[in-house]
């Protein structure tokens, strides 16, 4: 695989940005949203794409700053025309190495960009650079989620002309996150055959919050003793609203939906 080319890293109270590959040429681009001139003068308003707040009401909830930004992070997506994912998950359920393959099939067919999520170290960014996508890893320090003003940030590090999927890696967690809105469009929760079925009655906020279960590692169920249909039916319990896959990155089964799944909601072109 092509050495990477790297951009300078943003720093950032701790949080650290950078675009392994499709680098940026401007961090600023023009929007096709209808609130395309608040965001732009937003943005615009920071080099590194933060919207600036002169003013905090201490009466408001906590999240509203974040909610706030995760807005326009949402338009700021739909004006470019990308689905936006954020994809969740506790350490270890797959969401690297589903990307990977999702980017080496699927990706060769609609161009794709990814934001990686981490604590430290850009392995995972590394794992998914390639020379058709662009990625940029965001290093979180000590924080244990991504935040809507870390995506702002990250997505302006990038070229994400021509893109139309933006994967949201997000840091493995299955609490914090449940609590951030991104921006997304679609939130994806993976539940590992390696994790027990009874994950989602145990962390059921993010599962409530998810627009679709992915059920990973479903090749080696078996030999796991994982009953798929229990971590179906408790799934199903906690999250009625969510779209259910079963697949393997491994094996491929499963993948054919997966991808259906997002040509089904890419954005039309504007």
């Amino acid at each position: 695989m092509p050495t990477p080319e790297e951009s300078p890293a943003v720093a950032d109270g701790g949080v650290r940005i950078n675009a392994l590959n499709g680098a940026a040429s401007s961090p600023t681009r023009a929007l096709s949203a209808p609130l395309s001139a608040e965001i732009s003068a937003a943005l615009q308003a920071s080099p590194r794409g933060e919207v600036q707040v002169k003013s905090v009401d201490l009466s408001l909830p906590l999240l509203e700053k974040n909610d706030i930004l995760a807005e326009r992070n949402r338009g700021y997506f739909l004006g470019r025309g990308l689905l936006a994912l954020n994809i969740v998950s506790s350490p270890g359920a797959g969401k690297t190495t589903l990307l990977e393959r999702t980017l080496d099939e699927f990706g060769k067919e609609v161009r794709c960009a990814v934001l990686v999520g981490d604590l430290e170290t850009d392995n995972d960014g590394r794992r998914l650079n390639r020379p058709h996508a662009a990625v940029a890893q965001i290093t979180t320090g000590t924080v244990c989620h991504l935040d809507a003003g870390m995506i702002a940030r990250a997505a302006e590090s990038i070229d994400l002309d021509g893109a139309r999927v933006l994967f949201i890696e997000n840091v493995g967690n299955l609490v914090c996150p449940a609590s951030f809105d991104l921006g997304e469009q679609i939130r994806v929760v993976l539940l590992s055959t390696t994790e027990g079925e009874d994950k989602p009655l145990k962390y059921p906020p993010i599962f409530k919050s998810a627009h679709l279960v992915l059920l990973t590692k479903v090749d080696v169920a078996d030999a796991l003793g994982f009953d798929r249909r229990v971590a179906v039916e408790n799934i199903r319990r906690i999250a009625p609203q969510a779209e259910i896959i079963e697949l393997s990155s491994r094996s491929g089964e499963g993948l054919a939906s997966w991808y259906d799944y997002l040509r089904a909601r890419l954005p039309r072109r504007r």
